[in-house]
């Protein structure tokens, strides 16, 4: 009878152990891809292989008299006469152009590497000017230089503006920026960047951040994928691959080694404290050590309040009025937390959220555990 009361029982905990086997068979492949997502590609690029910053000069047109005031920005004006020459049209000596129509602004892009004529680039408009918006201008053919002067795209296009604004009987309503916008597909490439990064069967994988295991991770991978003495690290940052010289077959081999996935150490233990924001990060890597704290609050009130002065009858003065101040400072008691010692980011949040401090008292809490020996990790404040 005893077995019979208990089986229906150990049969609903045996489903319940085979159902959570079930369930952690199938989160473990899942653990190991999220484990194997990095990739060489996303700690190191080929030097050689990057973008390109280009910049113009241009005008916008069409603006709805919210455009550049030409006592305060002549050189709208200037640019305005030098285009219309341009296009066989000469203005009269002395005539100075009052268009409230017309914008000078700054035209940004970047040029991807291998970047062939004919392909679209998307461009950023800046007003610098005076202009009070640049919604619904449209920025005429405007060519886009690099570093060496020469041009290598033309854009021109309506802009996209993404802000609205309205003003009315003194009163001014604005969201976002009206002074920039942007062009999708706004440029287009006219001469191309030649790059020879492999010319010498040779090319150098340059590590994002300085870090001497992630660079061993790097040639250790592609060494496995690839053969021994393909890859040698040079220092923290640098690692030397030899390639084959034909483009078919180095084309090929770039695009396994990029793919090759890594295993990584654990990043060196780091907080950064943003001083303007207030914000705290901390990476993974961060402990923190048996510590005792006592935070208190100190606040600061002033209250001012105005008053009359009113002179004597026969004394001739005038009457003024003056303002009062009082000043408090209030200073909260606080008492001694110990800080328990935490291995895993979890417990180091854990410890610090018991002290019940702001993000900007945090500061100053890490400041001082980092003095005392408590917290391991670096601090950076940005």
């Amino acid at each position: 009878m005893d077995s019979g009361f208990f089986r229906p029982h150990t049969a609903r905990a045996s489903a319940a152990l085979l159902s959570l086997a079930m369930t952690l068979a199938a989160l473990a492949p899942a653990t190991a891809l999220a484990q194997a997502q990095v990739r060489v590609k996303d700690v190191a690029q080929v030097q050689g292989v990057r973008m390109n910053q280009l910049v113009g000069y241009g005008l916008v047109v069409g603006l709805d008299g919210t455009g550049d005031q030409t006592q305060q920005a002549p050189f709208t004006a200037q640019g305005m006469s030098s285009m219309l020459q341009q296009l066989g049209v000469s203005l009269p000596p002395g005539i100075t152009l009052q268009v409230k129509n017309v914008a000078a602004v700054l035209v940004t892009a970047q040029l991807p590497p291998f970047a062939q004529p004919g392909q679209p680039l998307d461009v950023t408009v800046s007003s610098i000017g005076n202009a009070k918006s640049l919604r619904g201008g449209t920025l005429i053919a405007t060519p886009l230089k690099g570093l060496d002067g020469q041009v290598y795209a033309m854009a021109q296009g309506q802009l996209i503006v993404g802000g609205a604004g309205a003003s009315a009987a003194g009163s001014k309503v604005q969201i976002n920026h009206l002074s920039g916008g942007r062009i999708p597909a706004g440029a287009t490439v006219e001469r191309a960047v030649s790059s020879d990064f492999a010319a010498n069967g040779q090319i150098q994988l340059d590590i994002s951040s300085s870090d001497f295991a992630t660079a061993r991770a790097v040639e250790s991978a592609i060494n496995q994928a690839k053969g021994g003495g393909v890859a040698q690290a040079i220092d923290g940052r640098v690692v030397q691959v030899r390639v084959p010289l034909e483009p078919g077959r180095r084309i090929a081999f770039l695009a396994d080694i990029e793919n090759l996935p890594l295993r990584l150490a654990a990043p060196a233990a780091k907080v950064v404290i943003n001083a303007r924001t207030g914000s705290v990060v901390l990476n993974q890597s961060v402990t923190l050590g048996p510590a005792a704290v006592a935070h208190g609050n100190l606040s600061v009130t002033i209250d001012s309040t105005p008053q009359v002065s009113q002179p004597n009858a026969l004394a001739g003065g005038q009457t003024t009025v003056t303002e009062k101040a009082n000043i408090a400072v209030t200073q909260g008691g606080g008492s001694l937390i110990s800080v328990p010692a935490g291995a895993k980011l979890s417990e180091v949040i854990k410890a610090l959220n018991s002290l019940g401090a702001t993000p900007m008292d945090l500061m100053a809490i890490l400041q001082g555990l980092k003095e005392a020996g408590s917290l391991n990790a670096e601090i950076e404040v940005i």
